[in-house]
């Protein structure tokens, strides 16, 4: 017989997972951010910057105000100190090294041409010689960016690459590669990853395909606290026939427990150590590429509330905004507010506010805190809502 949970349970077990509901630091160190992204399993990485990059965003959601320095350090700092990586997990995102040897077989199946866009493609197979040609212009040379090698203007749109970008990136798909650094501008610097990552993680065994996937799928599982088939392969970004051997096996071995959940027409499971509060108590301000709504249909079974990224969709056609931020209160999405950062005016600016149907009465009081805090999160003054500003 399958344990029958109620939603309110199931979204009081995915907000513990996702470390909602924890008393958050007074001051926030480097271990409680580690601690946070190994929980998660990875940041996820855009380019947009209209708020601050969105990689910055779940830590302060979970956490409240911290260093974003902290982060960086980790990431793009001295050498001997990192502990994170970029790679394509969920998306481009920074993940905790000890993952590394999970994604060796996609680097591989990168490397062979199996996988990646039909333009990373060509460069594994017709043109590899062009792109091992940047790789040792890459070793001779030390790190270095797209912009130090493209010969060519690049064309309008950011997704227009040039071909050296576009054989950096099949270079760096496939593992040749990896992020030295960043710019100041946010673009990527590459060197040859045994210069980058640590020999210690180089040094680890690559498991089996199927044994890593099986292991990826058990940190989507743990990360996530009850989900569906689809839940835990979008969260690596596996498909189907990678994902479901590994369901099946961590099932037989307990690990994944199947539940019936109202209302959820999907086969769900549960990890068997979440968690399950009676209570979640959060404020936060979700950046719009949060693992706890990243994934729309999951988004609506757990919080009911149809959401979607409005970026690419034309202006008129937008009904929340630009950049949108779900506002998490307790356990409800209570409202959604379209937020930029002016800093030459050092302001936040409340673009648009949409409350839910069924906010209760003290959220705006608890969304305009929120916003005051970002605020000063990010180093700014004052809050605009539409024609009233209000100090931090």
């Amino acid at each position: 017989m399958k344990e029958s949970l109620t939603p309110a349970l199931a979204r009081r077990i995915a907000l513990a997972a996702q470390g909602f509901g924890e008393a958050m630091p007074s001051v926030v160190r480097a271990h409680h951010l580690r601690r946070t992204i190994a929980r998660l399993g990875l940041h996820q990485i855009d380019s947009v910057n209209v708020l601050t990059r969105a990689h910055y965003l779940p830590a302060y959601s979970r956490l409240g105000v911290f260093d974003p320095k902290l982060l960086e350090a980790d990431a793009w700092g001295p050498l001997r100190s990192r502990r994170l990586f970029e790679y394509w997990a969920h998306e481009a995102s920074l993940i905790p090294l000890p993952l590394q040897p999970l994604l060796r077989w996609r680097q591989a199946m990168a490397n062979a041409g199996e996988t990646g866009w039909k333009g990373l493609r060509i460069f594994a197979r017709d043109r590899r010689a062009d792109a091992l040609s940047i790789l040792e212009r890459i070793r001779n040379e030390g790190p270095l960016a797209a912009s130090d090698i493209e010969s060519r203007k690049r064309r309008a749109g950011w997704w227009e690459w040039g071909d050296s970008k576009v054989a950096l990136e099949w270079l760096f798909w496939s593992g040749h590669i990896t992020t030295a650094t960043r710019r100041a501008s946010f673009e990527r610097v590459y060197d040859l990853t045994e210069r980058v990552l640590p020999q210690t993680i180089l040094a680890l065994p690559t498991p089996e395909p199927a044994a890593a996937r099986r292991q990826l799928i058990e940190h989507s599982a743990r990360a996530l606290g009850v989900a569906t088939a689809k839940d835990m392969r979008d969260y690596f970004r596996l498909s189907p026939a990678e994902a479901q051997p590994a369901i099946t096996q961590l099932e037989e071995e307990g690990v994944l427990q199947p539940v019936k959940i109202d209302g959820w027409d999907q086969p769900t499971w549960l990890h068997r150590e979440a968690r399950r509060p009676r209570r979640a108590r959060h404020a936060a301000l979700l950046a719009p590429f949060d693992p706890l709504i990243w994934e729309r249909d999951r988004a609506e079974r757990l919080f009911g509330i149809r959401y979607r990224i409005e970026i690419y969709v034309p202006a008129p056609l937008r009904t929340y905004g630009y950049y949108v931020l779900p506002f998490l209160l307790d356990e409800q999405i209570v409202a959604r507010v379209d937020l930029k950062a002016d800093r030459k005016a050092k302001a936040l600016l409340v673009q648009q506010k949409t409350f839910e149907s069924d906010a209760p009465a003290h959220a705006g009081e608890e969304l305009d805190e929120a916003l005051r805090s970002m605020a000063r999160w990010l180093g700014l003054d004052r809050v605009i809502f539409g024609d009233a500003v209000r100090g931090v």
